[in-house]
């Protein structure tokens, strides 16, 4: 894809965006876009952060680590959306800023001793199943206060908010009510904010439902193919 059809892109999903946000009474400045990259090369990063784009997701851990090594933009952010493994935190801990596939404490755990050693903090999202569906990755909305009250005890974590995965559908408004499950989810579990927990942001929505999303309380949107055009794999 060409820098000037990247460029187009990121500007008509802004504008939906925008007008997502008129018709929810919301402010467009809330909304972090992030740009899901995965399977996409280097030159396709470079060319969307010179368009002004500088949110980045990664669905791969040593994908991402490659591509933090390789690019290194002023202001830009990195973001691991995609499936966590123990075993490899400690090769993105060091330059990566959010993680927004957490489900369990043992990844918190992991977390904590990567960023301790890095000696940085870690924005985390907890991930909640708000499908039902058992090939979704997430933790249940009963094993949330646990998790939280976990994290209450790191010092390196930082707990920004929650992230979900919606029931993939050909209609955005199958998936309304999903969306609004993590909204009030977030709402009732703010009790446990205070010192490195924040719960304020929502990671939901994808290049077919961001909209509804938006109507529904999201604060980062993870937009993939609208933005960088579909994909041979992943």
């Amino acid at each position: 894809m060409s820098e000037a059809s990247i460029k187009e892109n990121l500007k008509e999903i802004k504008h939906r965006i925008k007008i997502a946000c008129e018709k929810s009474s919301r402010n467009p400045e809330e909304i972090t876009l992030i740009a899901v990259s995965k399977t996409k090369p280097n030159e396709a990063i470079i060319e969307a952060c010179t368009a002004g784009q500088l949110h980045y997701g990664e669905n791969r851990m040593q994908e991402l680590q490659d591509k933090m090594e390789r690019i290194e933009l002023p202001g830009i952010q990195w973001h691991m959306i995609g499936t966590i493994q123990s075993n490899k935190i400690k090769y993105i801990a060091e330059r990566v800023h959010w993680i927004h596939s957490v489900s369990k404490a043992k990844y918190l755990n992991e977390i904590e001793k990567r960023a301790s050693s890095a000696n940085r903090t870690i924005n985390v999202l907890i991930q909640v199943n708000i499908s039902g569906e058992d090939q979704k990755s997430g933790c249940e909305i009963s094993d949330l206060p646990k998790i939280l009250g976990h994290a209450k005890q790191l010092e390196y974590v930082q707990i920004k908010g929650l992230m979900g995965m919606a029931t993939f559908t050909d209609d955005p408004e199958d998936v309304r009510h999903e969306f609004a499950l993590l909204r009030t989810t977030l709402e009732d579990h703010k009790h446990f904010n205070g010192n490195n927990i924040e719960l304020k942001e929502l990671s939901m929505g994808m290049s077919g439902d961001f909209e509804v999303a938006i109507e529904e309380g999201a604060t980062m949107v993870r937009v993939g193919s609208a933005i960088f055009g579909s994909r041979n794999y992943g």
